[in-house]
């Protein structure tokens, strides 16, 4: 028989092994991947919208040429990718309801995915205006000078921000 006393660390219960940590979700950051890897995500994608676009019939909402709007197919990989989580991830505890949160954010995103100007076909975004050779300049010049980015730092509710971190660190 083992005395404690030859053995404290007997008296602490064993820890079980950490499992094997999973890898972070994956995120598409579509100009980061290699253009292969791009091309088959896009597709990847497109099987998944064809597949949304009947099932939640989106097709008034969503038009053909979605892929050539990157803001559209953000749009659509932010659901895609929360898709996945939520109907084929692990359950999240506090998360019962995050089908029905899927669906909300879906519809929060239908009418930004409209694309009144594709109705009777594509047509390509308007082109971003030409460069301001003194933007750079006007900004470094808004940092040094604009009250907003040179004013001493003030909390609105400091006095409630200190109680509470009082309460956080309580004197010993």
């Amino acid at each position: 028989m083992t005395d404690f006393l030859d053995d404290p660390a007997s008296l602490w219960p064993t820890v079980p092994p950490t499992p094997a940590e999973e890898p972070p979700p994956r995120r598409w950051v579509w100009s980061a991947l290699p253009p292969p890897e791009r091309q088959d995500r896009l597709r990847e994608l497109r099987t998944w919208v064809q597949w949304l676009l009947h099932t939640a019939e989106l097709h008034n909402d969503i038009p053909p040429c979605w892929y050539r709007h990157r803001w559209t197919r953000e749009m659509l990989t932010a659901l895609y990718l929360g898709w996945l989580r939520t109907y084929e991830g692990e359950k999240t505890p506090g998360r019962e309801l995050a089908e029905a949160e899927w669906i909300n954010t879906l519809h929060a995103f239908r009418p930004y995915m409209k694309l009144p100007a594709c109705v009777g076909g594509h047509q390509e975004p308007p082109l971003p205006p030409p460069p301001d050779p003194a933007a750079d300049e006007d900004w470094e010049r808004y940092l040094a000078t604009s009250a907003d980015t040179t004013a001493p730092a003030t909390h609105p509710a400091g006095a409630e921000a200190g109680r509470m971190a009082a309460e956080l660190d309580p004197p010993l």
